[in-house]
Parts: C-alpha cells; structure tokens; sequence
C-alpha cells in the first residue's frame, strides 16, 4: 500500500479504536457504526460531534447531588418544593432520569457513580460515598432510600451503606415489589418503578 493510501485509512482504524472503547462496542460494532458515520450526510456528522463537544464543554456534576447537570447546583437540588428530608441513593445519573420520569418521588437524589465491585478494582473510596455520609449528618435527612440495582454488586453497595448509615438515625428502605432480581433501574417501566418507590421497606 502506498503512503497515500496508509493515510487514507489512518482515519478510519482510528475512528473503530476509538468506537471500540465505548461500554457494549465490540470490534464489529465498532467497525458497522464507523462506516455508517462515513456515508453519513456531513451536516449530520458535523451536528453529531458538536453534540459530543457540548457535552465535554457544558455538563458537569452538581456539587450537591453528583448528577450531571449544566448548572451547579442542578435543577433538583435547586428546586425549593423538593423534600429535603428524603435522598434517594442511585448508581448513576441515568437512574435519576428513570425515576424522575414516574412522578412518584418528590425527594432530593445523591449519585454514587458506580457500585463496589472488587474484582474490578473500585472500592468505597472510587464512589461518592463520603459526601452521603456529610449531606446526611448536616442536612434534616429522615429517610435513604438505597435504590442500587438489584444484583450482587448493587445488594453488595446497599449493604455497605446501610452499615455506615444506621448509626446516624435515619430511616433506611429499599425499593421493593416490582423490580426483578437481577434487572437494571434504567430498563424497568415507569409503572413498575413508581410501584417499587411506593412499596419501599426498610432495610
């Protein structure tokens, strides 16, 4: 192949690498979504890396709450007719907006950014737990309700931080009826959300 042509390419081994790093992109993925962004119209391309641009530039994490917002605080913790007396403790920012869309929690969220998980090297001290432990200690908090996931790293997460929150007087519950064993708080329905917010028990 000729230097010409080797730089031709270049871009496009770069572009599937690139792809491949991403959560769920494997190398034929990868190399499927690289072509179909290269016979991609070049206004559409172009409006797909501002979006990824704005991104980087614009959002970044309530200082409050650790969700991802474009203002700090974010707009929930922002909001004066949230009840301040409940936090409810999720793994990710994607799982606020899944519970958000029930309309049936009216409380404050704090996100943990991930479970612990050992055998992938991420501890207490990778998750935004210590600031939990603050809000809960300074703020007129009543009740944590620890909505991780129900599989062994989230039973594992909700564990721990039952263990460092029961000495501090709160009422602790977990999501109950509706979420199966094993499921993700991101892919269940809204109904069977907002059934296992209502039917939260203590822990």
């Amino acid at each position: 192949m000729t230097s010409r042509g080797r730089n031709e390419v270049a871009p496009v081994a770069r572009l599937v690498d690139e792809l491949h790093k991403l959560p769920g992109i494997g190398p034929k993925t990868a190399q499927r979504l690289t072509y179909y962004l290269i016979r991609m119209p070049d206004e559409e391309a172009r409006s797909l890396a501002e979006a990824i641009l704005a991104v980087k530039e614009r959002i970044t994490l309530c200082s409050q709450c650790f969700n991802i917002t474009e203002r700090d605080p974010c707009a929930i913790c922002d909001d004066p007719m949230r009840d301040r007396s409940r936090i409810c403790v999720v793994e990710e920012a994607l799982d606020v907006r899944a519970l958000e869309r029930t309309g049936s929690y009216s409380g404050l969220y704090h996100v943990l950014h991930g479970v612990l998980s050992p055998i992938n090297g991420v501890g207490p001290d990778d998750l935004k737990i210590q600031p939990l432990l603050r809000r809960t200690r300074a703020d007129s908090v009543q009740e944590i309700v620890l909505a991780t996931n129900p599989n062994v790293e989230g039973e594992a997460t909700a564990m721990y931080l039952h263990q460092l929150l029961a000495p501090l007087n709160v009422k602790i519950t977990r999501p109950a009826r509706g979420l199966p064993a094993g499921g993700d708080l991101e892919y269940a329905d809204e109904v069977t959300l907002s059934r296992a917010i209502e039917g939260r028990q203590p822990f």
